[in-house]
């Protein structure tokens, strides 16, 4: 089973957030961070390594990382 809450619309980004079950009242998480239409879609896939005592606490930890890295790539570049 996968916890999947919520898809976030990001600007051209949508970010699904899941927290899968590891046993033991474990959670893993990992985001989808989609960009593009039709043939021209693109997912990127964050998987992370650490457990997480709830489900939120792991869809919160990819939320979060998949805002990171959507703010990163829109940030202006320095000249």
């Amino acid at each position: 089973m996968t916890i999947d809450h919520n898809h976030i619309a990001v600007g051209k980004y949508l970010v699904s957030p899941l927290a899968k079950p590891q046993g033991e009242g474990q959670y893993a998480a990992s985001v989808s961070i989609r960009s593009g239409r039709g043939s021209a879609t693109h997912d990127r896939v964050m998987r992370f390594s650490g457990l997480f005592d709830s489900a939120a606490a792991a869809l919160h930890y990819a939320t979060e990382h998949a805002m990171r890295w959507i703010h990163e790539r829109s940030a202006p570049a320095c000249a």
